[in-house]
């Protein structure tokens, strides 16, 4: 998906954790199939997974999470990952990586949620836990910013898209949430980038949240997103009355869904095709809101 990837597959992960970790030296290393764009999974064993970055810009996202993940999981309503170790640079890869506790579950998908409104009734509990943590040590997020910092890459994404997309409507659409109250309220907790592949579920309820990648404090809006990137419409008022969202915030947490998509899908459209559809969602729900 980028030029500046690496390559990673087992054998690599084998040596690593042999090298590093040789109590775990003898367990099978398995590639996950996975959409996300950040990081390369591999299940360790039975209990674990390994995770590793696969471009410069994601390596970073190994010390974030490290460092915040076991102050913010024992704060919140469901598991989350659990770093195990953190490993270093060796057998020819250059970056620190991570092992995690394995959690059970599978992601749903967008237009084929099984329970619906149990399901947003979780999303929200953990949307509401997130932000009532304690967030005057926490780092800035960097999707937790005023929505206008989005407005050129948003445009351009959107010429892109030429004969693709309506681009008068997600133009109209991406104005509309422009002109929504900025948030003038103290910087909150946001995971920054909640969606079909970084939640798991367990009949039909939320068993786990995955990637903290984005976490930070800043504008909260940013974790309405999930609204319009997995829930179905019907859905769509539980979630926000739960999470208790205001007008000014739920337009910027629209903004946030049709930005983050329109940017995704003109990059991903041929690379990654799991991410250019649920981009393809978004932009059909929120066009159909408008309707």
């Amino acid at each position: 998906m980028r030029e500046d990837e690496v390559d990673i597959d087992a054998s690599l992960v084998r040596r690593l954790v042999a090298g590093q970790f040789p109590r775990w030296g003898s367990l099978p290393a398995k590639r996950l199939r996975s959409a996300g764009t950040e990081n390369a999974m591999f299940r360790l064993g039975a209990d674990m997974v390994v995770r590793l970055p696969r471009y410069p810009g994601a390596v970073a996202s190994v010390a974030h999470e490290q460092r915040w993940l076991p102050r913010l999981s024992p704060l919140l309503p469901v598991p989350t990952p659990e770093p195990l170790g953190r490993g270093g640079p060796g057998a020819g890869f250059a970056w620190p990586w991570s092992v995690y506790r394995w959690l059970d579950g599978r992601n749903p998908v967008a237009g084929a949620v099984e329970r619906p409104g149990p399901l947003a009734e979780d999303l929200a509990a953990f949307v509401r836990a997130l932000r009532r943590i304690d967030a005057h040590e926490g780092p800035p997020g960097h999707r937790g910013v005023p929505l206008v910092t989005r407005d050129t890459a948003t445009r351009e994404a959107v010429a892109r898209l030429a004969g693709r997309v309506d681009t008068a409507a997600v133009t109209d659409r991406w104005a509309e949430a422009l002109r929504a109250p900025e948030h003038t309220g103290p910087p909150v907790w946001a995971h920054g980038d909640l969606g079909p592949g970084n939640v798991l579920v367990a009949d039909g309820r939320l068993s786990a949240v995955i990637d903290f990648d984005c976490v930070g404090v800043g504008d909260p809006a940013v974790d309405l997103i999930v609204a319009w990137n997995l829930l179905p419409a019907a859905a769509r008022d539980t979630f926000r009355r739960a999470v208790g969202a205001d007008d000014a915030e739920w337009a910027r947490g629209r903004g946030w869904a049709l930005s983050i998509s329109l940017i995704q899908l003109p990059y991903y459209w041929e690379t990654n095709p799991v991410l250019a559809e649920n981009s393809r969602h978004v932009i059909r729900e929120i066009l159909a809101e408008s309707a």
